[in-house]
């Protein structure tokens, strides 16, 4: 009994003698905090809490909060004013009487109402939220910057803590409030409240009501999915709704305390970002980011204060991990911080509150810190507009940034509705996130995106804008650079980056948009300093669109999306990551200048031939850090706002800033010591000087010096820059520093790229040393400048001896076998096919060889060597493809569109330079339609591009069509039968055998049946197709046999004698239904078959 009134004393209220009022809101300042002392002891009358009430400030509302949010819906139960504890059984006070005080209804009717009654602000010093915090129709964007002021004032004491309070930061809350808060309930007239070594248990009591489950939703009704409305009251459902904002009425804002709405005010505006406030020394989340933290980081809801507001948290301590979970997870992250320590603010003044700001909002596109890996990060605005309706002439106009290396880059392509320039684009940019106007952009590209963004193993965020936040017109984007101090620290003026375009306005459109969505993200200090450059996607290149980099599988594989089995991989042997992100922007740009093009291969030729200086070059990339990024990261530090942080804050960043800092200059230091290395070795370094342009290293006024002289400063005053604890002083040092430093940044940046490609050219040198077949130097002839005039002269030509695809090895590890092609002209005194028509079983080989021979141009453009024994080539512009059949239900597209689609823009943009490869065109539909569309795609291709292509096809009758044609000739994959040894009765004696050889003339048929046995399907059933098949043939055997007669007398012949009567019957030239280059094509052909026809009668009479 002793021991139970000890406890007991614990629940007592302390006297009136120790008790202080707190004057304004009882509340505290914060969305939690202490509260009002309790009321006086002994209270047991509606005359007593009155006198109480006098002398005491009203509060807001007489519950104990723990965090200060919003009024309940339900408020907890109190006993009405005349209600008097029953005494215990022997004449004493019971428990309860001690502590009844505390539900004791001050005033109002004895029943609870549904909603509390809020006392307003009665302080005139306070001030009050603009009306612009509750969003109207006419609702215009608020100031982004501003610093909370005081809302309400109170007094500071010693052992308060300023705000929301975690569960750790409460210590004056009744410990029986905790408890109760916990979900167990009291209840009189059970057993003993306590148990023996056990702690209290506490009985339900309809008193206190029943506790709703912490994960069973929000008790705002503003923020039910039922109710919940943007900025400008528009429901989810509206096509214009803004998902980033949210609206609050003004009535439940003005009954918020201070922090309450320093809170919703900033998640009002960022409802896509998950908000971290700062509490003490905790960061909280409430609501909606409090359900994804217990969703994602497994932390424990809780449910706290009268508002029973839903949130977790976390120390200081871990606040960095969790916000890198959350990034990593694909969430944009956002923290607002305390301005001032509670010290600060004691000092201020007794009436004060925190002031608490968004300093920062992390997302996974625009991070620059943490492990990012050496792929590059960007984030691509995309602005469209529509020129031409009846020529369907789109034009996009972008602009994208790399926050980590400070760089930005913009431009313009014109597209058509297959969508393939910006298809090429997305490969090309691999952006994680794209942004763009949710009403601005057609059905035809908002389907491009999203093919174009499921191609990889990682998600890209589409990011659609309200249409009216979008708007953003060249003039108005111009002046908000200059008033605003945008791209001050580019090497080059962003007016020469945008002028030069093409569609400057449409450019610059999109450029607004980055800009506005950098600045919502407070990333001002990113587009104050960085580097803007223009950005072509097809200039001075070989053209490779989008659908051609995922048919040939240049970065993403089509099995699962990731790098394996790819071009990139295999040509990755690069060490830096600067090496690894030029390397991937070579390969989307293969060169059309074959001096630039033998440049390269004289590098790789002087790696390959000294395999010594090769180890010494990759011994010192091993020990260079990303110094792209770092520079980047330092050039954002000039005139930064870190020194406006918090103090806690800053001293991360500045401590942060020091590390970054030491390891550029140190890897600067083993970055120049390579290249002199390098240049002391071998000839390397002057044939590199013919690629890219190199500062001065030794000397006077060597980059060597100036290094060496920050070296000395790192080491004198930063000698631990790994883990450096920073000063007033050193924080001046630093700065002074960085200034000196970034007067270099332009010679910095070239020896950057200089070593890049020093690394890409090795990597080169690798594949072509380490390859399990032959690799061959090419020969590089300029593009064709044959006419109809001059047929001296010779048009595009591709020879190569010994071709294999170089990553389709088995897995016995076995090379692929190599073959021989022959496209184009072969010597100016005769005419060889470019257009090879190719036939064979299924699964004999005719898509690697399709594959490999588009690779092989790609490999050769690139500056490496070409997998085969001997190559030569003239360039080629252009690389399309049609492979492969497949459908894209999530872009609504069925495999038959997709190939007339793919044909389409291969018919629209080819030339005579271009390589075309089309794979089994026409199978997605009948095989009437499918083989007269492809018929007439064949025969445009070869009488009118006449460029070089490879057209597979399973429609033989093709084979009978064009077999005496002359730009035209007919191979096969070879295959063979090979006996069972155990057969079985009724079964297939034979084998079909796959050589993978291409061999002269037209494979005699498919071999499906037999392909259909390999890959599973019953003996009876493939036995009923032969039977069906024999007799398809007996019934149209007629056909069969005029089929056959194709060879010797075609339909081309019948067109080419048409056209002859058809020109012998022109009289005026004005009336000329031919041109004159077609007019020349069909004599040419007429003149090949009599020619030929003559050389066949001359052999059967000499028999």
């Amino acid at each position: 009994m002793q021991r139970q009134k000890s406890i007991l004393s614990f629940f007592q209220k302390p006297s009136q003698a120790t008790q202080r009022s707190v004057p304004g809101d009882a509340a505290t300042s914060g969305v939690g905090g202490l509260r009002s002392t309790a009321k006086e002891r002994g209270i047991n009358s509606d005359a007593s809490v009155r006198s109480v009430e006098r002398n005491v400030p009203k509060p807001v509302d007489d519950d104990v909060r723990g965090v200060d949010t919003p009024p309940e819906k339900v408020p907890r139960r109190v006993l009405p004013s005349n209600f008097k504890a029953a005494e215990s059984a022997g004449g004493a006070s019971s428990l309860f009487s001690s502590i009844m005080h505390k539900f004791v209804k001050v005033d109002g009717p004895p029943e609870c109402s549904g909603e509390r009654n809020v006392a307003p602000f009665r302080d005139s010093s306070v001030s009050k939220m603009p009306e612009s915090v509750f969003p109207t129709n006419n609702a215009q964007p608020q100031d982004r910057d501003r610093t909370f002021c005081v809302y309400k004032p109170r007094l500071v004491e010693d052992d308060d803590v300023l705000g929301p309070d975690t569960p750790g930061t409460r210590p004056s809350v009744p410990r029986l409030k905790r408890v109760l808060e916990d979900g167990v309930a009291f209840t009189e007239n059970k057993a003993s409240l306590f148990d023996s070594n056990k702690r209290m248990k506490l009985f339900e009591d309809r008193i206190c009501g029943e506790k709703k489950d912490v994960n069973e939703g929000t008790k705002f009704e503003w923020l039910e999915p039922s109710r919940i409305r943007d900025a400008n009251r528009r429901r989810p459902d509206d096509p214009l709704y803004d998902r980033k904002t949210l609206y609050i009425p003004a009535d439940v804002f003005k009954k918020m305390s201070a922090s309450q709405k320093q809170y919703w005010s900033v998640k009002s505006e960022y409802m896509d970002v998950v908000l971290f406030f700062k509490v003490g020394k905790f960061y909280e989340l409430y609501e909606l980011d409090a359900e994804l933290g217990h969703k994602e980081l497994d932390w424990k809801m809780t449910m706290s204060g009268v508002g029973k507001c839903r949130q977790v948290g976390i120390s200081e301590s871990g606040i960095d991990d969790a916000v890198q979970k959350l990034l990593a997870r694909g969430y944009k992250v956002g923290r607002i911080e305390q301005l001032e320590t509670s010290d600060q603010a004691k000092a201020r003044g007794a009436n004060t509150i925190i002031p608490r700001k968004l300093v920062q909002v992390l997302t996974p596109s625009t991070a620059s810190e943490g492990n990012l890996g050496p792929d590059p990060v960007h984030l691509l605005a995309i602005k469209e507009v529509k020129m031409e309706l009846e020529k369907c002439s789109t034009v996009y106009g972008f602009a994208f940034v790399d926050c980590a290396s400070l760089r930005f880059w913009v431009g313009s392509i014109s597209d058509d509705a297959s969508c393939a320039a910006l298809g090429a684009l997305l490969m090309q940019v691999s952006p994680k996130e794209v942004i763009y106007e949710s009403k601005g952009l057609s059905r035809e590209s908002q389907q491009a995106l999203r093919k174009y963004t499921l191609t990889g193993s990682t998600a890209v965020q589409l990011n659609p804008r309200p249409q009216e936040m979008g708007d953003a017109d060249a003039c108005g984007v111009r002046n908000m650079i200059e008033s605003s101090g945008y791209f001050r620290g580019s090497s080059e003026s962003w007016n020469s980056a945008v002028d030069g375009l093409t569609e400057s306005g449409i450019a610059l459109s999109a450029l607004g948009e980055l800009i506005n969505h950098l600045s919502r993200l407070k990333l001002e200090d990113v587009l104050k300093n960085g580097d803007i450059h223009p950005y072509r996607v097809y200039s001075g290149c070989l053209r490779i669109d989008g659908q051609t980099m995922v048919n040939l599988e240049i970065f993403n594989n089509s099995f699962d999306g990731g790098p394996s089995g790819t071009l990139y991989k295999f040509l990755d042997n690069c060490v830096s990551p600067t090496g690894k992100r030029l390397l991937r922007n070579w390969i989307c740009h293969p060169l059309k200048d074959i001096g630039s093009i033998n440049k390269r291969l004289d590098v790789v030729e002087e790696f390959t031939a000294n395999s010594e200086i090769m180890q010494i070059t990759g011994q010192y990339l091993h020990k260079l850090p990303d110094l792209e990024r770092l520079l980047g990261r330092i050039k954002s530090t000039v005139q930064s706002s870190a020194y406006l942080l918090p103090a806690l804050l800053g001293k991360k960043v500045l401590k942060q800033r020091v590390k970054s800092f030491g390891q550029l200059v140190k890897g600067f230091r083993s970055g120049i010591d390579l290249l002199l290395a390098v240049q002391k070795e071998s000839n390397i370094i002057r044939l590199l000087c013919k690629l890219c342009k190199l500062p001065i290293l030794e000397g006077k006024g060597g980059l060597e010096l100036f290094l060496s002289q920050f070296e000395a400063a790192i080491d004198s005053d930063f000698p631990d820059y790994q883990n450096h604890d920073v000063t007033e002083e050193n924080a001046e040092t630093l700065t002074i520093l960085i200034d000196l430093f970034i007067e270099k940044a332009a010679e910095c940046s070239e020896v950057i790229h200089t070593i890049s490609c020093l690394d890409v050219l090795r990597s080169f040198a690798i594949s072509a040393s380490l390859s399990a077949g032959s690799m061959a130097r090419p020969v590089i002839f300029p593009e064709s400048k044959s006419t109809i005039q001059n047929q001296e002269t010779n048009g595009p030509t591709l020879k190569i001896q010994g071709l294999w695809h170089p990553f389709a090895v088995p897995a016995d590890g076995q090379l692929p076998v190599p073959n021989d092609l022959l496209l184009g002209e072969a010597g100016s005194s005769s005419i060889h096919p470019r257009s090879l028509l190719l036939t064979g079983p299924n699964m004999g080989g005719k898509s690697t060889l399709l594959r490999a021979t588009c690779l092989a141009v790609i490999f050769a453009q690139l500056g490496c060597y070409v997998p085969c024994e001997t190559c030569e080539l003239s360039l080629v512009d252009t690389i399309f493809t049609r492979l492969g059949a497949s459908d894209r239900i999530m872009t609504g597209e069925s495999t038959f569109l997709v190939e007339c689609t793919e044909a389409a823009s291969v018919l629209q943009n080819a030339t005579q330079d271009s390589l075309v490869i089309l794979d089994e065109l026409g199978r997605g539909t009948s095989t009437f339609d499918g083989y007269a569309i492809a018929y007439s795609v064949f025969r445009h291709m070869v009488e009118r591009v006449k460029c070089r292509m490879l057209f597979a096809t399973h429609y033989h009758p093709l084979t009978k069509e064009f077999s005496s044609h002359p730009r035209v000739t007919l191979k096969h994959m070879a295959c063979a039968f090979k006996s069972r040894s155990d057969q079985e009765p009724g079964g297939c004696d034979q084998d079909l055998v796959f050589l993978y050889r291409l061999a002269e003339g037209a494979c005699p048929e498919s071999y499906g049946l037999q392909v259909a046995l390999m890959a599973g399907i019953p003996k009876q059933v493939v036995e009923t197709a032969s039977v069906a098949a024999q007799a398809m043939k007996r019934s149209i055997g007629e056909n069969f046999k005029s089929s056959e007669l194709r060879s010797e007398f075609s339909s081309l012949h019948e067109e080419w004698l048409k056209t002859l009567v058809g020109i012998s019957q022109v009289v005026d030239d004005d009336k000329a239904m031919f041109e004159e280059e077609d007019v020349s094509d069909m004599l040419i052909c007429l003149w090949h078959e009599i020619r030929s026809s003559i050389s066949v009668a001359r052999v059967k009479a000499m028999r």
